[in-house]
């Protein structure tokens, strides 16, 4: 086995359960290891641009996660809007899913620009830092701190809640 590859290896291995957990929370229980499965593929095909320092690895991994996570979405929004044509042209009458515990937030951050919700899922749900999170998007520190700011303010306002001044 090449010296990439047992380095990816040990990579993966050290990450996945992380990975898992990215994926998990932003598609739920039932695609998420399929994306897992997509982003080691990715990972492999680009085996030879696998940082050597172990974090910078992760976050490589991160990255490649995400961008898995984009195409996804796509695919996911055409098909609802396929689906929704058809419901339009069936006539169809389609309830609204039942609220469920944490609903409230989770539809608060659903609501923001996406961009935004990235951020605050990042930082909140996989412990990224903040300049962590700015990295994995592409954005510079001092953007990813204003728009971070900026999805706060937007989430009292949508949860009602007040802030002490």
């Amino acid at each position: 086995m090449r010296r990439e590859d047992r380095e990816l290896t040990s990579a993966l291995a050290a990450a996945s359960a992380d990975l898992l957990a990215y994926l998990q929370r932003r598609v739920g229980q039932d695609d998420a290891p399929d994306l897992l499965g997509e982003t080691m593929v990715v990972a492999w095909r680009r085996v030879a641009d696998l940082p050597a320092e172990p974090e910078r690895a992760r976050m490589w991994l991160f990255g490649i996660a995400r961008g898995t996570l984009l195409n996804h979405a796509r695919g996911e929004r055409r098909r609802w809007a396929l689906a929704d044509r058809i419901r339009w042209n069936a006539g169809a009458d389609v309830a609204a899913p039942p609220a469920d515990e944490g609903a409230e937030v989770r539809d608060a951050i659903a609501r923001l620009d996406p961009d935004l919700a990235e951020l605050v899922r990042l930082v909140h749900w996989e412990r990224f830092s903040l300049a962590e999170a700015a990295e994995l998007t592409g954005i510079p520190a001092s953007t990813a701190r204003g728009r971070y700011a900026r999805a706060k303010d937007e989430l009292r306002a949508a949860l009602g809640v007040a802030v002490d001044a």
